[in-house]
C-alpha cells in the first residue's frame, strides 16, 4: 500500500513537471512576435515570457490583444488572435500564415491594406476569420476556400474587386457570411447553393449583376438574409417562401422583372421584412398582417395596388410601417394604428378616408402626404394638407401671393448668409414618418425611415462645433437634416417658370482621418422634379474631405407651383463607420431663386400673345387718329360758314 502511494506521488508529481514545462513551439513564438513587430504592437503587448503561459492576462476573453493557446496535449498551439480596432496599419505578413493551429483570428477595424495572400490557405484549423472594416484590395483570394473547417467569415467594408471565387462554396460547415460593402462585382456564384448550413447571409452594397438567385432559397437554415444596393435584377424567386426560419430579410433595389408577395404567406417568424424598390407588383397579402412577431415592415417605392388588409389592424408588435409610394386605393383603415406602431407612412398613394382614430398618440408620427385622406386634424403639427395636389397629375393652385424664390437652413436655426440672404428654421424635431410645413408656408420637409440598430436612438438632425472648410458661410454647414431613406423638401405656392437650385453639403459624420473610423461612405441620390439629377453622390469625396463645403447647382422649371427636391437613399454605402446608423441622404442648406427674367412656357406665350395684341391695338388707334385728321382737313371750308338744317329753318354756326 505504501509503495503504490509512493508511486502515485511520483507519478503526479512527473506529471505536474511535464504540465509546468509545456511550451510552445519556437517557430510560432518567432512568427507571433514579427507579426505584433511588423503591426508595431509592442506598447499593446510585450512578450518577454512564454505567450500561453497558463492565466496570462492577455488571454482573457476581453483582452484587446489577445492571444490564447490550447495546451490540452504536450505542447501549446496559439488558436487565439485578436487584434481589433486599434488601427494597425500595413499588409498581412507572411509570418501571420505560420500559426498553423490558429481556430480564431479577428482582425477587423483596422487600416490593413494590401492583399490577402494565397497563403491564407494554409490557416486549414481556421473556424472564425474576421477582416471587415479594413483596407485590403485586390481579389478575394480562392484559397479561402481551403478553409474547410470555417463556421464565420467576415470580410465586409473593404475595397476587394472582381468576382467572389466559387471556391467559397466549399466552406459547408459555413454558418455566418458577412460580406456587404466589399467591392466585389458579378453574380453571386452558382456554388453558393452548397453552403447548407448558413444562417446569415450580409451581401448588401456590392455590384452584383444578374438575376437575385433562385438557389438562396434553398438555404432552408437562413435566418438572416440582406441584398440591397445591388445591381440585381428581379423577380424575387417564390421558392423564398421555402426560408421558414428567416427573422429578417432585407432585399432592396432590384430592377427589371416585377416580383410578388405570395412567397410570404409562411414566413411567420420574420420580425423585419424590408422590400423597398423591389418592383413589388400586385396586392399586400391579408396573411401579413397574421404575423405575430414582425416589428418592421417596409414596402415603399414599389407598385402595389389594391386596399391596405384589414389584418393591418391586429398587428401586435409592430413598431414601423412604410407603404409610401405605392399604388394603394380605398381608405385607410381606421384602427391601423395598432398598441406599439411608432410610425405609419401612406404617402404617395391614392388613398382616401379619414385620419385612424388614435393617431394622436404620444411618440406616433404619420405621413400622409400626397394622398387624398382628410388631414385636417394634423394642421398643429404643421401637417401640409394643400399638398394633395402633389398626387397624381393633380393640378395646383396658388392659395398665397406667388413667391419666387426660398431658402432653409436644414436642421438648423433661422440665420443671414454673408450675401444677405435669409435662411429660414429647420429645427422641427422630425420623426419616422413626418411632415412639417415652415411657418410662413413657404415650403415643407417630409422625413421617412428609421435608423436601425441606432445605439442614439433616432436622430434625424446632424451637427458640429467645428469650423467648415472651402467657405465664407460656414454657419451654414454646421447643421444638417440626415434621413434613412427619404428626405423630401418641397416649394410651395412658387411662381411658374425657369429656377435655379443651390444645395449645400458637408460631410459631418463620416470621420476623415487615417482611423478605421474614416473607412466609410456615404451615398445617395438627388432628385429634382422627379428627374435624378445626381447618382450616388459621395459628400466627402467630391468636397475633398468630412467638414468641407460642397455646393452643387441646379436648374428645373416649375409649372405647377410647387418644386419637389428628393434625396433618396439607394441601399449603397457603408452602414455602421463610425458608428451604427450611419448613411443615407444629408443636406445642410438649400437656396432656391427663379432665373431672372424667366418665366414658364405657358407664361411667356401669354406675355407674347399679350404683347402681339398690344401692338396691334396701338397700331389700330394710330390709323384711326390719321383718318380723322385727313377727313376733317378734306370737308373744312373757310368762305362760307357751315350750314346745319334743324326744323325746317337754317341755322348759322
Amino acid at each position: 500500500m505504501e509503495l503504490w502511494s509512493a508511486l502515485s506521488l511520483l507519478l503526479l508529481c512527473a506529471f505536474q513537471l511535464v504540465y509546468a514545462q509545456r511550451t510552445t513551439p519556437p517557430d510560432e513564438v518567432t512568427a507571433l512576435n514579427k507579426v505584433l513587430e511588423h503591426w508595431n504592437l509592442a506598447n499593446h503587448l510585450n512578450l518577454t515570457i512564454d505567450p500561453c503561459t497558463e492565466n496570462a492576462t492577455w488571454a482573457s476573453e476581453t483582452a484587446n490583444p489577445r492571444v490564447a493557446c490550447d495546451c490540452t496535449g504536450s505542447t501549446c498551439h496559439i488558436t487565439h488572435l485578436k487584434i481589433y480596432a486599434l488601427d494597425i496599419v500595413g499588409d498581412l505578413p507572411g509570418e501571420l500564415f505560420e500559426l498553423k493551429q490558429l481556430i480564431d483570428l479577428n482582425l477587423g477595424q483596422n487600416v490593413l491594406s494590401g492583399r490577402i495572400p494565397p497563403e491564407i490557405g494554409l490557416l486549414s484549423n481556421m473556424q472564425y476569420l474576421s477582416l471587415g472594416i479594413n483596407n485590403l484590395s485586390g481579389p478575394v483570394p480562392p484559397e479561402l476556400g481551403k478553409l474547410t473547417k470555417l463556421v464565420e467569415l467576415s470580410f465586409s467594408s473593404n475595397q476587394f474587386s472582381g468576382p467572389l471565387p466559387v471556391e467559397l462554396g466549399k466552406l459547408t460547415s459555413l454558418q455566418q457570411l458577412y460580406i456587404d460593402s466589399s467591392g466585389v462585382t458579378g453574380p453571386i456564384p452558382q456554388e453558393f447553393s452548397s453552403l447548407k448550413s448558413l444562417q446569415t447571409f450580409w451581401a448588401s452594397d456590392n455590384f452584383f449583376t444578374g438575376k437575385l438567385p433562385e438557389f438562396l432559397g434553398t438555404l432552408t437554415q437562413l435566418m438572416d438574409l440582406r441584398l440591397e444596393g445591388t445591381l440585381l435584377e428581379g423577380p424575387i424567386p417564390s421558392n423564398f417562401g421555402a426560408l421558414t426560419k428567416l427573422d429578417i430579410l432585407r432585399i432592396g433595389d432590384l430592377s427589371k422583372e416585377d416580383s410578388s408577395l405570395d412567397f410570404l404567406e409562411n414566413l411567420t417568424s420574420l420580425s423585419m421584412l424590408s422590400l423597398r424598390s423591389c418592383q413589388v407588383s400586385g396586392k399586400i397579402p391579408e396573411q401579413i398582417g397574421k404575423f405575430s412577431k414582425l416589428q418592421y415592415l417596409d414596402l415603399r417605392f414599389n407598385k402595389l395596388i389594391g386596399s391596405i388588409p384589414d389584418s393591418f389592424q391586429d398587428f401586435t408588435v409592430l413598431q414601423f410601417l412604410y407603404l409610401g409610394n405605392n399604388d394603394l386605393s380605398g381608405e385607410l383603415p381606421t384602427s391601423i394604428v395598432s398598441p406599439k406602431l411608432i410610425a405609419l407612412d401612406v404617402s404617395f398613394n391614392p388613398i382616401s378616408g379619414n385620419l385612424p382614430s388614435n393617431f394622436s398618440t404620444e411618440g406616433f408620427s404619420l405621413n400622409v402626404l400626397g394622398t387624398s385622406i382628410n388631414a385636417k386634424g394634423l394642421s398643429d403639427s404643421g401637417e401640409p394638407g394643400l399638398l394633395h395636389c402633389l398626387q397624381g397629375d393633380t393640378q395646383c393652385t396658388n392659395k398665397l401671393p406667388a413667391v419666387s424664390s426660398f431658402s432653409i437652413k436644414c436642421g438648423g436655426t433661422s440665420q443671414k448668409s454673408v450675401s444677405g440672404i435669409k435662411y429660414d428654421d429647420d429645427s422641427e424635431i422630425l420623426g419616422a414618418a413626418s411632415t412639417y410645413k415652415s411657418s410662413r408656408n413657404q415650403w415643407a420637409v417630409s422625413n421617412t425611415g428609421n435608423f436601425l440598430f441606432n445605439s442614439n436612438g433616432p436622430q434625424y438632425i446632424a451637427s458640429t462645433d467645428s469650423q467648415i472648410k472651402g467657405t465664407l458661410e460656414s454657419e451654414l454647414y454646421k447643421t444638417a437634416r440626415i434621413s434613412p431613406t427619404s428626405l423630401r423638401y418641397y416649394g410651395l405656392d412658387l411662381k411658374n417658370g425657369k429656377y435655379v437650385v443651390e444645395l449645400h453639403f458637408a460631410e459631418l459624420q463620416m470621420e476623415d482621418t487615417a482611423s478605421w473610423k474614416g473607412l466609410g461612405r456615404r451615398l445617395f441620390d438627388v432628385y429634382i422634379q422627379g428627374e435624378r439629377v445626381v447618382q450616388d453622390l459621395n459628400i466627402q469625396k467630391e468636397a475633398g474631405g468630412s467638414k468641407k463645403a460642397l455646393i452643387k447647382k441646379f436648374e428645373t422649371n416649375v409649372s405647377n407651383t410647387i418644386m419637389d427636391i428628393h434625396f433618396l437613399w439607394a441601399g449603397k454605402g457603408t452602414c455602421c463607420i463610425p458608428y451604427q446608423g450611419t448613411y443615407g441622404p444629408l443636406v445642410s442648406s438649400i437656396h432656391v431663386h427663379q432665373v431672372s427674367g424667366a418665366e414658364s412656357s405657358s407664361s411667356s406665350e401669354r406675355k407674347r400673345v399679350g404683347t402681339i395684341v398690344g401692338v396691334s391695338l396701338g397700331c389700330a388707334a394710330v390709323m384711326i387718329i390719321m383718318s380723322s385728321v385727313f377727313y376733317l382737313w378734306w370737308i373744312k371750308d373757310d368762305a362760307e360758314p357751315r350750314h346745319v338744317r334743324i326744323d325746317g329753318r337754317v341755322r348759322k354756326t
